[in-house]
């Protein structure tokens, strides 16, 4: 018995044991994620330092993600994941132990973070470039992107919240340690799933650096895909970092606490959850050209009102705007480039989609900082939404010329009916 229309995907075993295994271990990322922001503060008092752990786990992706892209082209993939999956429960294994023993000091957590953001610059890109050889049927390709979307938050929703439990209870510790063991159930599904890494060709024995240069050339070089990565850069660089001010809002604006933080982060995480449901409920890829701009509009819409706030209900309505809008950008855009990319050169691809959506996030975090604390931090957060709400404005101005060249790598993963959808 095949499974419900919005969950197709589970169709195939690969994806059901991806699926699972993953799971598991995202719960445990998002609370290690907490223990450690709340590790540094409790070490330090300083607030600065809360934005150099961010950064340190981050900025490793803006330099080698590109290059970990030529390496998921050329080896197999689901190997290249079992490494790093082992490397990261090691990084957290580490962490427990140091913190376990009391042993631990800033300056060890800063550098376990650099290690994690070096092994995730390889991870991300392989696993984003993985899922398509997950998939039986590539026409099930946008659901099992938008499935993934829908795990990622949804363990970002429970993570985090199991991890205040634990905190309170046991310790920063305990987190770490239960993130280490949670690598054991998708390192488990690795070693079930059975791909077919792609054959040697004479691209694959090129130098990295030239390798490098090809994917490049190839995605610049396809005004669609090159325009996709435009504005996923410009959305990352000048949006995004808006979580970096939400203290600022949370405390300052609307005059309340943490908790306050939390009920607004809660109201973005969950627009992004049912931003990743609408997604999964569509049967084909066509189309997803025209919601991106939607939804890159909606974020910056979204954040724009929510700089002008001063009402809690406003800022949370807002968010939950923000997070349905970018969640719709960032999977239509992860589909479509996972669609309409040349096989061989997919892995290089989906390295610029991380590079592009999370190698940014850093930098846009420094510069935001710098901004609010010469202008303040609404004006900041308004600048940003409307840069953002530009770059939807002008990727939609292109869509009709965009959606000729796309069309002959879309139609074979889309239902028949996508024709008709895709004409102006």
């Amino acid at each position: 018995m095949s499974p419900p229309f919005p969950l197709r995907a589970f169709g195939a075993r690969n994806f059901r044991l991806y699926v699972m295994g993953q799971s598991v271990s995202l719960i445990g990322t998002w609370m290690q994620q907490l223990g450690m922001s709340w590790l540094v503060y409790r070490l330090t008092g300083s607030t600065a330092l809360l934005g150099v752990s961010v950064f340190c786990g981050q900025i490793p992706m803006l330099f080698l993600s590109p290059f970990a892209g030529v390496l998921a082209d050329r080896l197999d993939r689901r190997r290249v994941l079992l490494v790093t999956q082992v490397l990261l429960m090691a990084q957290a294994a580490a962490l427990a132990a140091l913190s376990w023993t009391g042993a631990v000091r800033v300056w060890q957590v800063l550098t376990l973070n650099v290690c994690f953001g070096v092994v995730f610059s390889l991870d991300m890109p392989t696993r984003q470039s993985l899922i398509p050889d997950l998939v039986e049927d590539k026409a099930d390709l946008g659901n099992a992107i938008a499935l993934c979307a829908t795990m990622v938050n949804l363990t970002r929703l429970i993570g985090p919240a199991l991890a205040g439990l634990v905190i309170a209870t046991t310790g920063e510790s305990a987190c770490f340690a239960l993130n280490a063991a949670s690598f054991l159930p998708v390192i488990a599904a690795l070693l079930l799933i059975r791909t077919t890494p792609a054959p040697r060709t004479a691209e694959s024995r090129k130098p990295v650096l030239g390798g490098l240069r090809d994917g490049l050339a190839y995605a610049f070089g396809t005004p669609a895909i090159g325009t996709l990565l435009a504005l996923l850069a410009v959305v990352s660089l000048t949006g995004m970092p808006y979580t970096v001010l939400m203290p600022v809002f949370a405390t300052k604006i609307l005059g309340g606490d943490a908790r306050t933080m939390g009920y607004l982060t809660a109201s973005s995480g969950v627009g992004a959850l049912l931003g990743a449901l609408y997604l999964t409920s569509r049967g084909r890829a066509g189309g997803l050209e025209r919601r991106i701009p939607v939804g890159a509009g909606l974020f910056g819409v979204g954040l724009i009102f929510f700089s002008m706030s001063t009402r809690f209900w406003l800022s949370s309505l807002s968010l939950f705007a923000a997070g349905l809008g970018v969640m719709i950008m960032m999977a239509a855009c992860n589909t479509v480039l996972q669609t309409i990319s040349a096989e061989d050169k997919r892995g290089r691809v989906m390295s610029l989609y991380v590079t592009s959506l999370m190698g940014m996030a850093p930098v846009g975090g420094l510069i935001c900082g710098a901004l609010a604390a010469r202008w303040g931090a609404p004006l900041t957060v308004l600048l940003g939404g409307a840069a953002s709400l530009a770059g939807a404005l002008a990727f939609g101005w292109r869509v009709p010329a965009l959606r000729e060249k796309m069309l002959p790598r879309l139609i074979p993963s889309a239902e028949s009916e996508m024709l008709s959808e895709l004409e102006p």
